[in-house]
């Protein structure tokens, strides 16, 4: 992997992780169309785009670090509100914990192509905009529901993170396997599953940009470790030996900047426009490429 190549990758990985249109899912498509998705390759890239999430992890670090302080002092029986916080977050990890270990082989084994992930684009951008939609009906159209919490904030749409209880906690982290396919998007998941559970926006998207700590932090772990070990199974060389260590933590690095940059401007841009612009952003990017690639002017394994 050349310089460059790495740069690129660790741009797309940094300003799509966060944001509701699937890191994974732009990854595979940029590899692609990069030339990378060889056969021998293929395995070492495919872990690269997983081990660079660390810079992704590091730039929330950062933007969060007084949320990250105050669940540290909620472990130390310092502050309830951050062992509230932390529960929460632990709760909502929990299933991916437990499923992503079991499917990590189906899904690379038939997931990873540009076939399921443009379809996971097509029907996500589909699903956002009609989320969209249906939050302005129901949180600031219609009469508050008691349906689905106890205060009235969560019923309009205008709950915070420390309205959340651990039972909507785990609707999120069961929201977040869904994005196990390549091409959903974890933050897509999270952010819908928190807004359906009545939380304001920027509240849903700080819960998944939290939650991904600890989901993109073990997925980060786990995928280096399998590499590693594979290789010294096999005899064969690691993907720091195959692709080189330079361009690998170049691609982290850039990916931690850009993943801060777009974490402050999502934050914004959803207060002021929703999630239908990425819906839109979705459904276009999945139809020009399926065009482009039915016509034989790209080709995407």
């Amino acid at each position: 992997m050349s310089w460059w190549q790495a740069v690129i990758l660790g741009l797309v990985e940094g300003i799509t992780e966060y944001l509701p249109v699937s890191s994974t899912g732009h990854l595979i498509l940029t590899s692609a169309l990069l030339g990378l998705d060889t056969p021998a390759a293929k395995e070492a890239v495919h872990s690269f785009e997983i081990v660079i999430q660390g810079g992704a992890i590091l730039a929330v670090l950062g933007l969060y670090w007084p949320r990250v302080v105050q669940m540290i002092s909620g472990l130390l029986g310092r502050d309830v509100n951050g062992r509230r916080l932390l529960g929460h977050l632990l709760i909502a990890f929990l299933p991916a914990a437990l499923i992503g270990p079991i499917l990590d082989k189906p899904i690379d084994e038939y997931l990873f192509s540009a076939g399921p992930v443009l379809a996971a684009l097509l029907v996500g951008g589909v699903w956002m905009i009609w989320l969209d939609r249906w939050r302005a009906r129901r949180f600031q159209g219609g009469p508050a529901s008691s349906d689905l919490t106890r205060t009235p904030a969560l019923t309009r749409g205008e709950g915070g993170i420390g309205d959340l209880d651990w039972r909507r906690a785990l609707i999120i982290g069961l929201f977040q396997c869904v994005s196990m396919w390549p091409g959903t998007s974890r933050s897509m998941m999270t952010i819908a599953g928190g807004t359906i559970l009545g939380l304001a926006l920027p509240a849903a998207a700080e819960f998944s940009f939290l939650l991904g700590l600890p989901t993109l932090g073990s997925a980060c772990l786990f995928k280096l470790a399998k590499n590693l070990q594979a290789a010294h199974k096999t005899g064969g060389p690691n993907l720091f030996a195959q692709l080189g260590v330079a361009p690998v933590l170049l691609g982290f690095a850039v990916a931690t900047v850009s993943a801060a940059l777009a974490v402050k401007w999502l934050v914004s841009f959803l207060n002021r426009h929703g999630l239908s612009a990425f819906g839109w952003y979705r459904i276009v990017l999945s139809v020009t490429l399926g065009i482009l690639i039915v016509v034989g002017l790209v080709e995407i394994g």
